[in-house]
């Protein structure tokens, strides 16, 4: 049993309760501080930390799960660990072989804003801090619903622009505005930025996909929260403008209908 069940073991439909509390948020964020110098421990925290709390919408064991912008793979080997079939979707070829990882066998290069797979075709479509990645952020919510089967599952997770880390290695500068962020990071680094603003970063915010998802018919809301942050501070994302900078990452849960 890992450090985040709630220690009542597995419920009859196959789902692990999950708690997010507030010792996971610190542990979480402490993590965080090691993403450039110890990535190998910081994605497969964040990993495992995933898997356990996607285990509690669904259960894994034997699933066809899809993970979407899956880069070098983190994700796809903690859910393979569990049972998953996993299979990675990625624009990027570099991407797949980051922090010098080698090419997962079971993953394809393709967009998020046309996945290379047939409709209804996943159990879980899931993905992880890849939606500001993208210019059409509702093109490829909608394509990850298009994909899941009947029953099956949406996982979405976001970092919110006017987040403190909405501008990425940028940050806080994005508050006074994402070209002038990139273009001072430019400056100080003699290179320009990984996450640069207008090419490979844009302005999420929690409104866009919560009205997107007000207006789909084809799918039931399981669980919306800060991805990060303790059960407690889940209210915080019916308040505008103040979910926008304190949820730092939205988490969207679906059941395709």
């Amino acid at each position: 049993m890992t450090s985040t069940d709630s220690g009542t073991g597995t419920r009859p439909d196959g789902t692990v309760p999950f708690r997010a509390t507030l010792g996971r948020s610190v542990g979480l964020f402490a993590a965080f501080r090691k993403e450039q110098t110890d990535p190998e421990f910081f994605y497969g925290k964040l990993a495992h930390d995933t898997v356990d709390q996607l285990r509690s919408y669904t259960p894994l064991d034997g699933r066809l799960v899809v993970d979407v912008g899956g880069g070098p793979g983190y994700f796809a080997d903690a859910l393979r660990a569990e049972g998953v079939r996993c299979l990675c979707v990625d624009s990027d070829a570099h991407e797949m072989t980051l922090h010098g990882r080698d090419a997962d066998a079971n993953a394809v290069q393709g967009s998020a804003l046309d996945l290379p797979l047939r409709s209804g075709s996943v159990d879980v479509c899931f993905s992880s801090n890849v939606l500001e990645h993208v210019p059409d952020r509702i093109r490829m919510a909608d394509e990850m619903v298009r994909v899941t089967r009947p029953g099956g599952l949406v996982y979405l997770s976001y970092t919110l622009w006017l987040s403190p880390w909405g501008g990425h290695e940028t940050s806080p500068w994005h508050y006074l505005g994402g070209s002038y962020a990139a273009e001072r990071f430019t400056r100080k680094n003699g290179r320009r930025p990984k996450n640069d603003f207008g090419r490979s970063m844009y302005a999420a915010y929690a409104k866009e996909t919560l009205r997107w998802v007000r207006g789909r018919e084809d799918v039931d809301v399981v669980d919306i929260r800060p991805r990060y942050l303790p059960t407690w501070m889940k209210p915080i994302v019916h308040v505008p403008l103040l979910r926008e900078i304190i949820t730092w990452n939205l988490l969207i849960v679906l059941r395709k209908r």
